[in-house]
Parts: structure tokens; C-alpha cells; sequence
């Protein structure tokens, strides 16, 4: 699957400055902490990790949904649609994803 470029680029040009290495992978850009997954850019979306206990209010928010990998829902990772992610609102995304990871060993 493609990932939407001019999103990737906006992600990577937050992320990197933090130590996040980005990577292709599984037809989508992967942004990585430590060794762990923050954040993929995946269709015209992101794959986002929230944490199990984020995944109520991430849920709630408008254009989220349940990431589904295999058929079984990820705990602790949304989907977030590309076309609600305005500036403010990725940002917002990329700090919880960010907090989320940044509490987890490296690898």
C-alpha cells in the first residue's frame, strides 16, 4: 500500500528533532523511539500509538478508530484519519504518541 508523502514529510519534519529514526516498512513510513514504534504513516493516516490506557479518549476524538492488524484490534493503537489532521491536531497526536512510547524500555 502507498502512505500519503506530504503527510510523512509533515510527520518526519516534527519527529526527527526528538531522535525518532524513520524507516520503510510494511508499505508505510515507521517512525521509531528506541527501538519502539511511535507512529506509522499508513494510506492517507496514521497508525498511532496511544497506550492501552489512552485508547478510550483516543477513541472518542473525531476521525480515530480501533487499529485492526490481522484481523484482531491492537490494543493500545488507533487508526487516525489523514483528512482531520491539521496542524494543531497532529501535533496533538504525535505528543501522546510520543509520551506513550517514550515510557517503554528500548530495544
Amino acid at each position: 500500500m502507498a502512505y500519503d508523502e506530504v503527510l510523512a514529510q509533515r510527520v518526519l519534519e516534527r519527529l526527527e528533532p526528538d531522535g525518532v529514526v524513520a524507516k520503510k516498512m510494511f508499505g508505510s513510513i515507521t517512525c521509531m523511539l528506541n527501538g519502539n514504534t511511535v507512529v506509522s504513516v499508513y494510506e492517507d493516516g496514521l497508525w498511532l500509538r496511544v497506550g492501552p490506557d489512552g485508547m478510550d479518549d483516543a477513541l472518542a476524538e473525531p476521525g480515530v478508530r480501533p487499529a485492526v492488524h490481522r484481523g484482531k484490534q491492537a490494543d493500545g493503537w488507533v487508526m487516525v484519519a489523514g483528512d482531520v489532521l491539521d496542524d494543531d491536531i497532529l501535533d496533538h497526536w504525535l505528543a501522546i504518541a510520543m509520551d506513550a512510547t517514550a515510557e517503554l524500555p528500548p530495544k
